[in-house]
C-alpha cells in the first residue's frame, strides 16, 4: 500500500453536493487521518456521469480511477481495499476515461470539466486555457470575427443563429459603447449544461467573452445568471475576482492595451428572460419583457447599445477555435450544424448526464445508449427534447439525427439540448396541457396571443380531458395553435403549441373521448 501524498477528487458541483459530495469529502479526510495517509482532496467540477455522483476519482500512476456513487458509509470500506492505489471495489469503475459513457464523447467545449479545480487558474493554463485568448490578442477584430464565422459556431441558446454573423454585425456598428452579454438564465426543464460549465470550468467563459470584446471592440461585459444557480452564481463571482487579480479582465489586458470590464447580474427567476431582449430590459432595471425587433440586440441592445447576446455554451466554445482553429471546430458534425452538443438527458432515464458529441448522434443513441433506458424499468414512450416548448418525439422517431436542420425537418428543435424522457405511464393529454398552463405563468404578458391564448389553450385542454365535445374543442385548440405561433411576439408564445401539436399527432388517443386515466 502507497504512503506517498495521493491526489483524491470529489466535484464541488451542484449535482453532487446535493447527493452528499460535501460529507463524502469530510469523510476521506477523516479517514486518511485515521490511517496516517497524507491526500490532496481536490474539489473539481462535474464529469457528468450524474447516476454516479458524488463520483470519486483518484490518481494513481495508471490513470484515474472512478469510484460511485460513495457515501460516507462507504469510506472505510474503499481504504480497506486500497482505493488510493485503484484497488478493486463494489464501487471501482476503473479508469474513468475508459467508462463506455466518456470515452463516447467527442468533449470540446467540456474537455475541461471535471478534470481541475474550476478556480486553478495555472491548472487551467496547463489544460490549455489562455491559448485562445492570446491569439484572440494578437489578431486584429475582423481576423477573429472570420474565425468565428468559419467554425459554423451557432448559438447554443436555442435559437441556433450563426454566431459570426451576429459578431460581424456588432463589430460593424459604429458607437461608443458596446456590450457583450452573456445569457445564463438556463430556465428549461431537463437542461444544467451551463450550470455545469459555470461551476466546473468558469474561467473558458471569461475567456470566450472577453474574446467576443476584442471581436466587436466592447469593453464591458455582463453575465445574467440565475437566481436558482447559487453554486454557480459563487463560483462566477470567484472566477471574475481571480481573473481581475491575474490582470486578464481590467484596463489593459495582460499589457495588449485591450481593456475589458466583468459584471455580474442575478435574475429574479422570470423564464422569459432567457429571451435576449428580456434579459436586456431586466439588466436595465426594468421588467422583462419581450422587445419589438428591429432593431435587434447587435444594433440597438442594452441601453441602446450594440450588445452581443450569447449564451454559456456558444461564448465558451470560442477559445477552443481561436486556439485549435476554424477547421479543427467545424471537423465535428453534419451539414449546417458544426461542432458540438452538450446534450443533457433528464427524466425517466437510468444515466442522466451530460453528453457532449457532434452534431449528428441519434436520439435513440443518446437515450438508449448513453442514458440506458429508463430507470423505472418501464418502456419509453417519448421524450421531449428542446424543453419545455420542445417537441415530444415518439420511441418509434428515436432515428431522428439529433441536429438543427433534421429535428426542425421532424417537426422539432434541438433548443439547449435538452432531452426529457417519458415513460409509457405518461398522460399526453396532461403534457399538453402543461405546456398551455406554463406559458400562461411563465409569459411576459406583452402580447395578447401569448397572454391570453395560453389561458384559452389550458382551458380548451380541459373541456377535452373531460370528455367535452371533443370534436369541436380540438377545432378551438388547433385554431388557437397557429394564432399563437403566427402572431406572437416572440418565442415564448411561438412554440407553445410545438409540444401540444407534436404530442396531439403522435399520441392521437390521449385525446379521445376513450382515454383512460394513467394509474
Amino acid at each position: 500500500m502507497s504512503f506517498a501524498p495521493v491526489t483524491v477528487f470529489v466535484p464541488k458541483d451542484a449535482a453532487a453536493l446535493s447527493v452528499g459530495a460535501d460529507d463524502v469529502g469530510a469523510a476521506l479526510l477523516n479517514e486518511a487521518q485515521k490511517h496516517n495517509f497524507e491526500i490532496n482532496l481536490v474539489r473539481n467540477g462535474s464529469r457528468g456521469l450524474l447516476w454516479l455522483e458524488p463520483l470519486v476519482e483518484v490518481d494513481t500512476p495508471n490513470g484515474r480511477m472512478a469510484y460511485g456513487p460513495v457515501t460516507p458509509e462507504d469510506v472505510s470500506g474503499l481504504f480497506e481495499a486500497d482505493f488510493l492505489s485503484g484497488g478493486a471495489h463494489a464501487l471501482s469503475h476503473g479508469k474513468t476515461d475508459d467508462i463506455p459513457y466518456l470515452a463516447n464523447q467527442e468533449r470540446v467545449t467540456f474537455a475541461r470539466c471535471g478534470l481541475i479545480d474550476p478556480l486553478d487558474l495555472k491548472a487551467y493554463e496547463a489544460h490549455g486555457g489562455l491559448v485562445g485568448l492570446r491569439k484572440a490578442l494578437s489578431l486584429g477584430p475582423e481576423e477573429i470575427v472570420v474565425a468565428v464565422k468559419s467554425s459554423g459556431l451557432r448559438g447554443r441558446g436555442g435559437a441556433g443563429f450563426p454566431t459570426g454573423i451576429k459578431w460581424e454585425t456588432a463589430r460593424t456598428a459604429s458607437a461608443d459603447q458596446k456590450y457583450i452579454c452573456c445569457n445564463a438564465d438556463e430556465g428549461d426543464s431537463g437542461t444544467f449544461a451551463d450550470r455545469m460549465l459555470m461551476e466546473g470550468d468558469p474561467f473558458a467563459l471569461l475567456e470566450g467573452m472577453v474574446i467576443a470584446g476584442r471581436a466587436v471592440g466592447a469593453d464591458t461585459g455582463y453575465i445574467y445568471i440565475r437566481s436558482e444557480y447559487p453554486h454557480a452564481i459563487q463560483s462566477m463571482r470567484a472566477a471574475i475576482a481571480i481573473w481581475e487579480g491575474a490582470n486578464l479582465l481590467g484596463d489593459d489586458i495582460a499589457g495588449s492595451g485591450q481593456a475589458f470590464h466583468m459584471h455580474m447580474r442575478v435574475g429574479a427567476g422570470a423564464y422569459i428572460c432567457g429571451e435576449e431582449s428580456s434579459m436586456l430590459d431586466s439588466l436595465e432595471g426594468k421588467r422583462g419583457q419581450v422587445r419589438a425587433k428591429p432593431p435587434i440586440p447587435a444594433i440597438s441592445g442594452l441601453f441602446g447599445k450594440p450588445t452581443i447576446v450569447n449564451n454559456v455554451l456558444s461564448l465558451a466554445a470560442v477559445p477552443f477555435i481561436l486556439s485549435r482553429g476554424a477547421d479543427a471546430y467545424k471537423t465535428y458534425g453534419q451539414g449546417e450544424s458544426r461542432g458540438t452538443q452538450p446534450f443533457q438527458l433528464a427524466g425517466d432515464i437510468a444515466r442522466g448526464g451530460l453528453v457532449e458529441k457532434a452534431f449528428g448522434v441519434t436520439l435513440s443513441e443518446l437515450v438508449n445508449d448513453f442514458g440506458g433506458g429508463t430507470r423505472s424499468g418501464h418502456l419509453v414512450r417519448t421524450a421531449q427534447v428542446g424543453g419545455p416548448l420542445g417537441a415530444y418525439i415518439p420511441e418509434t422517431g428515436f432515428d431522428v439525427s439529433m441536429d438543427y436542420e433534421s429535428l426542425a425537418d421532424a417537426g422539432a428543435m434541438l433548443g439547449h439540448g435538452g432531452v426529457v424522457v417519458f415513460n409509457d405511464t405518461v398522460d399526453m393529454a396532461q403534457q399538453a396541457r402543461f405546456a398551455m398552463e406554463f406559458c400562461e405563468i411563465e409569459s411576459c404578458g406583452k402580447c395578447t396571443p401569448c397572454r391570453i391564448g395560453s389561458v384559452r389553450g389550458k382551458e380548451t385542454l380541459d373541456k377535452i380531458i373531460a370528455g367535452e365535445d371533443l370534436k369541436g374543442n380540438l377545432k378551438v385548440l388547433n385554431d388557437l395553435c397557429i394564432l399563437m405561433t403566427d402572431a406572437s411576439l416572440c418565442a415564448m408564445g411561438g412554440l407553445t403549441p410545438m409540444p401540444v401539436k407534436s404530442a396531439l399527432k403522435h399520441f392521437p388517443d390521449d385525446f379521445n373521448s376513450a382515454r383512460q386515466p394513467v394509474e
